[in-house]
């Protein structure tokens, strides 16, 4: 509950983030003292049982779990929580009506029609009331923005009081704009402006990722409006030493 209050109330978060499928990865990155880790189920081979893994290796460390499922789909997002995941982040949302779908698989009634279950979220049947009471206010949704038809709809998108946030995916809002890659672009960081007032606007969060993070960039991204950064990733951090590594063995051979 404490992540989603501090979303609505755009504090300052910071988020890692785990493409690769054993715990001890996560358990490394929950050592940062990052607030979330996302679970990159979309651009992954992370399967459901290592979803739930990660979300276990997750709460030991007392850190919350946010996965990416990779669709809009109804089945994938009610398994990762049921297995215990603090809410969702959700890709390529452009429209309100995916929003409304979106609401109505995660929610519990009245708010949603999520099925009741018995599974680690709910403590095994232990916790059963005190999850099913609490989960409406406590869970956390996350849309992605990733299209300028995304971009031209974020109004619409926010004024569902479920949205606790937004995130921005640069690279593919170029390729949706004809500028694949060229997030620097004037018109990508035009619509990504959009997105940070309107989440101003609507009192919600506002992210992004920085796949290189250092504090000079992470400060800057705060002071352009974001209020939640996810730090890198294990596979950008092994891309980033792998480049160096590349260089010491030219250099030595």
């Amino acid at each position: 509950m404490e992540l989603k209050s501090n979303f609505r109330k755009r504090k300052t978060i910071f988020g890692g983030w785990t493409s690769l499928g054993h715990p001890q990865v996560t358990e490394m990155l929950a050592c940062s003292g990052v607030d979330f880790i996302g679970i990159d189920i979309e651009h992954s081979t992370i399967s459901q049982e290592q979803s739930q893994a990660i979300i276990a290796a997750c709460h030991s460390t007392g850190v919350c779990c946010l996965p990416r499922i990779a669709t809009h789909n109804q089945e994938a997002l009610k398994r990762v929580l049921d297995s215990g995941a603090d809410g969702i982040i959700v890709p390529t949302v452009d429209t309100p009506e995916q929003v409304e779908k979106l609401i109505e698989w995660m929610k519990y009634p009245p708010l949603g029609k999520r099925g009741y279950g018995i599974a680690r979220a709910q403590g095994y049947g232990h916790d059963f009331e005190k999850y099913t009471t609490l989960w409406n206010e406590s869970s956390s949704l996350i849309i992605q923005i990733e299209s300028i038809s995304a971009v031209e709809n974020i109004e619409q998108l926010l004024r569902f009081d479920e949205v606790d946030g937004a995130m921005i995916g640069p690279y593919d809002i170029s390729g949706s704009l004809g500028i694949p890659g060229q997030i620097e672009h004037e018109q990508v960081r035009n619509a990504g402006q959009v997105v940070v007032d309107a989440c101003r606007k609507f009192g919600k969060a506002c992210g992004t990722q920085d796949i290189d993070p250092t504090s000079e960039r992470v400060k800057a991204a705060i002071e352009a409006g974001y209020t939640f950064v996810v730090l890198a990733s294990d596979v950008f951090i092994l891309w980033k030493w792998g480049e160096k590594m590349q260089k010491v063995v030219e250099d030595c051979r």
